[in-house]
């Protein structure tokens, strides 16, 4: 069922949501960017991923009476907004270099006829003259014009894109056009540069919480990288995941090791051939491959809503490429993870590129943030919503705070141990062993290992050999990464050399007592604590008998159905509305307009498809 152009022009937004989208109610923010945007005020929305951006454009789309342009990063982007807008029964075309002359003609020429509600174009595409020629012809209406990832137009943004900058130059073009900015990460001084270069009119600005209370963030400190990948998959059976790594040889390295275990995974970077990327990306997006190991390259625009967890599997950059790669899991409001390796040797390796970089000084106070958020011992949420200008306050509500929100807050605040005495072990034979080897070295001199190197150096002679019986293995690497947080020991060089630092140098001649938040067992009872959380994404009530069997039901039709359409199982419907579903039990079409997602032309197109299986499992 085609929604026709003029079937809700002036019509309330409440009713557009309901009949179209099959949503009751708002998300925050949502209805008052679009009253904004329908009384014709340019206005900046700055919304976490998952806090539904896109309603804000689509919806006032079918209310004005011309048509809405989208300026999009990405053509792998377009491609599945305009298949869920399609699917929910809203036409709308894209105009990118993936298209079919023919293809390319036809689009244009229902857009002259006023047969397209929303038209995407990439900021490239947008200064090119015959797409310029095609929006400033008379048959045409420019309404509104929206720019996602509208942060790519600040220098200070984490993906700055020059081509952004070209954009404000469309507002001379089509003065009338009300112009809507949307970004998921922006501060105070990307909002400013949002602003002054897309030359907004005294726009109305939106800020939503950063606060994405459905993720929960974990630090581990990265001991032994591929179990600690390994261990949070298992957590994760048959859920969709990103790997994040900061270099192609590690996306590779890490990709070819999961494959050799048997994990359903591809990999995804620059060097590999536009083709093989795109196609990787498309398995993934389709659910026919369940985890990608990728760089930076991959993930913006990314609409997959049913990511369960993201690994950053070494340290990003800044916070707000940190916020914009996790942002990516549980789009859809249901439980999801983000686990961050971290481990001091990303710091030189990220430094490393600062050379590079336009400007080193600006890169380094962005890296800054990031160390702080990874080392502190304070909740994550806390720090992370604190770079955005938000203060957080937990929920005071007993059902909300059963599941903590961080790692941090799920292990309560660690009590103030002395570890004066092991401290002044770690930093003598860091000493003794002349500060010429790094962390796993020293530790094991300090824990009596008798590997051949060791003996060779004659280091089993030293007085500091087999003298750490404190703490396990583990234990001493906790308390190593305190001593460097609180700069008396350091990692210098591309080996990661330990040496003692000035300040350290002060403790051991002073002999200060030393107190730090260490736990009491070492880092190896929090970790076995963090291998308990487990995650079901969908899961029925306990006393449903026959919810589960709906779910399994409605995924594999979803799957099918979506496989023969060739889009995503996400442009179907969503998860949340698989659950939905399985707990109201439809018996007709009305109730199934009741379910969560499910508009007027969905309900046409499956609802007969869906009420069969329903029923199926309800009679068997």
């Amino acid at each position: 069922m085609k929604i026709l152009p003029e079937s809700f022009i002036n019509e309330k937004p409440e009713k557009v949501l309901k009949q179209v989208f099959g949503y009751d109610s708002f998300r925050p923010l949502q209805k008052e960017i679009i009253t904004s945007i329908l009384q014709g005020k340019d206005a900046l929305g700055v919304m976490p991923t998952g806090g539904g951006k896109s309603i804000c454009y689509q919806l006032p789309a079918l209310i004005f009476p011309g048509i809405t342009v989208v300026v999009s990063p990405l053509i792998s982007l377009m491609h599945d907004q305009v298949a869920s807008l399609e699917a929910t029964g809203i036409h709308s075309v894209f105009l990118n270099s993936s298209l079919e002359w023919e293809e390319y003609l036809t689009a244009v020429e229902e857009i002259k006829k006023g047969e397209v509600k929303i038209l995407y174009v990439s900021p490239e595409g947008l200064s090119t003259g015959k797409i310029r020629d095609l929006l400033s012809s008379e048959a045409v209406k420019i309404s509104c014009i929206t720019i996602d990832e509208a942060h790519c137009i600040s220098e200070w943004g984490h993906d700055f894109r020059p081509d952004y900058l070209e954009i404000s130059s469309i507002r001379n073009l089509f003065p009338n056009a009300v112009m809507l900015a949307l970004t998921a990460t922006a501060t105070e001084q990307v909002r400013q540069d949002i602003i002054k270069n897309l030359r907004l009119k005294d726009p109305a600005v939106f800020i939503s919480s950063f606060d994405r209370e459905n993720i929960f963030l974990e630090v581990q400190p990265k001991r032994s990288g591929l179990e600690q990948v390994i261990a949070c998959i298992k957590k994760h059976i048959g859920d969709s995941g990103i790997i994040y790594c900061n270099s192609r040889k590690q996306t590779d390295d890490l990709t070819s090791k999961l494959d050799k275990l048997g994990y359903s995974v591809l990999n995804y970077h620059a060097g590999l051939p536009d083709s093989v990327r795109a196609a990787n990306q498309d398995k993934f997006i389709k659910d026919q491959v369940q985890i990608i190991v990728a760089t930076v390259a991959f993930g913006m625009g990314i609409d997959k809503p049913n990511v369960r967890f993201v690994i950053n599997y070494d340290l990003p950059k800044s916070l707000a490429e940190y916020y914009q790669e996790i942002g990516r899991a549980g789009r859809d409001g249901l439980p999801s993870d983000a686990l961050l390796l971290y481990s001091p040797a990303d710091i030189h390796k990220i430094r490393y590129f600062f050379q590079e970089a336009a400007d080193p000084q600006k890169s380094e106070i962005l890296l800054q943030g990031m160390i702080q958020y990874a080392s502190s011992h304070i909740c994550r949420r806390k720090q992370l919503l604190a770079y955005f200008g938000e203060k957080y306050t937990a929920p005071d509500d007993s059902e909300a705070t059963k599941e903590a929100c961080c790692d941090i807050c799920r292990n309560g605040t660690l009590p103030l141990k002395d570890v004066t005495i092991p401290a002044q072990k770690l930093m003598s034979c860091i000493i003794r062993t002349r500060q010429r080897f790094g962390a796993t070295y020293v530790i094991d001199v300090l824990t009596g290992a008798r590997n051949k190197r060791i003996i060779e150096n004659g280091h089993d002679q030293l007085s500091t050999w087999n003298i750490g019986d404190e703490f396990s293995k583990d234990g001493w690497f906790e308390l190593l990464d305190l001593l460097i947080a609180e700069q008396l020991v350091v990692k210098t060089g591309d080996y990661n050399i330990l040496e003692i630092t000035p300040s350290g140098k002060a403790f051991l001649t002073n002999r200060s007592q030393l107190q730090l938040p260490m736990s009491e067992f070492g880092s190896m009872k929090f970790a076995k604590k963090t291998s308990q959380r487990k995650i079901t994404s969908l899961k029925p009530a306990a006393d449903d008998e026959y919810a589960e069997k709906i779910i399994e039901s409605l995924k594999k039709w979803r799957k099918r159905k979506a496989d023969d359409m060739n889009v995503p199982p996400y442009v179907i419907f969503g998860d949340k509305t698989i659950l939905d579903i399985a707990a109201k039990k439809p018996a007709n079409k009305g109730e199934l307009l009741n379910v969560y997602g499910i508009g007027s032309a969905k309900a046409e197109e499956f609802g007969r498809a869906l009420l069969e299986i329903v029923a199926e499992v309800c009679q068997a």
